[in-house]
């Protein structure tokens, strides 16, 4: 699934292309797309007909589009395969086009050349969708509002985390996954940020110092600047900003997928083990197992 550095690729596509034009029209192609609207996909287009959009927000791997005068926002579950893509009204629909959102010729803080051009959601194995919910007093749709802040955040806060880190009682992959102590970060980006700090995955939390937790954190937020410079990880034709174009860092991964290949740092063939239905992939040797008590 795409995680923060994809998922903020395609905020920014949407600050450019989207942001401050206003809906005229909304056309729910699937009713999945919208299934988390729980008052259904006619509902869900009255609600954005006539409102303005917003700056385009983003909180981890959550993304949405605030609709002015309204408290209420668009919030996109990308899923598996969700893809929010801006195009020409002209350019043939996709086979896997769900949900149409067509603007007014005002193109309010948006890009001269988005005239002329309509956001689709495009999911192919429709696990994703799109659905309206009431803001909180901070600006977040309500359903997130639990989500903690991610490590690019300039108020995310280093010194709460480490001690959220330390009463957590788990390990530390299980901690970096899990979205109400940090965001964004998933499966990819926490191999790659433990290989680079030469961690294990099952490394307890009650174990990590000060020291620890902050060369952790920089190796993080490192890997995904990287990533962002380079637009997000793809491996297939799935992962794209919003003219559909894929990103690079895959080419420059360390540790996640490298199963057998040599360790950049020490040569050791590095291994996968399975993990929550997932995968882990780190060096034996850099990266050694905790000891049993």
């Amino acid at each position: 699934m795409p995680e923060l550095p994809e998922v903020e690729v395609v905020r920014r596509g949407l600050e450019r292309w989207v942001g401050g034009r206003t809906v005229t029209d909304v056309e729910v192609l699937h009713p999945r797309a919208v299934r988390r609207h729980l008052a259904g996909a006619e509902d869900f287009a009255l609600g954005l007909k006539g409102h303005r959009f917003g700056a385009p927000m983003r909180r981890g791997k959550y993304l949405w589009l605030p609709l002015a005068d309204s408290g209420t926002s668009v919030l996109a579950h990308l899923g598996m395969s969700g893809q929010l893509l801006v195009k020409t009204e002209q350019t043939p629909d996709e086979k896997h086009l769900r949900i149409r959102v067509r603007f007014t010729d005002d193109l309010g803080a948006a890009a001269p050349d988005a005239a002329g051009t309509e956001l689709r959601f495009v999911d192919q194995r429709t696990f994703g969708g799109l659905s309206l919910h009431e803001n909180t007093p901070d600006g977040l749709p309500d359903v997130i509002a639990h989500i903690a802040r991610d490590p690019l955040d300039p108020l995310f806060d280093d010194e709460a985390f480490h001690q959220a880190l330390r009463r957590s009682r788990s390990t530390i992959k299980r901690a970096l996954l899990n979205q109400s102590l940090i965001s964004g970060v998933g499966n990819i980006y926490a191999d790659e940020a433990l290989w680079r700090t030469r961690l294990h995955y099952e490394r307890p939390t009650a174990t990590f110092t000060r020291p620890r937790t902050a060369e952790l954190l920089g190796h993080v937020r490192d890997v995904m600047n990287e990533a962002l410079a380079v637009g997000g990880t793809s491996f297939d034709s799935l992962y794209v900003n919003v003219n559909g174009e894929s990103g690079y860092f895959d080419r420059s991964l360390d540790a996640y997928g490298r199963e057998d290949e040599p360790c950049r740092r020490c040569g050791t063939p590095m291994r996968r083990r399975p993990w929550m239905n997932r995968s882990s992939y780190f060096c034996p040797r850099c990266q050694r197992p905790p000891r049993l008590p």
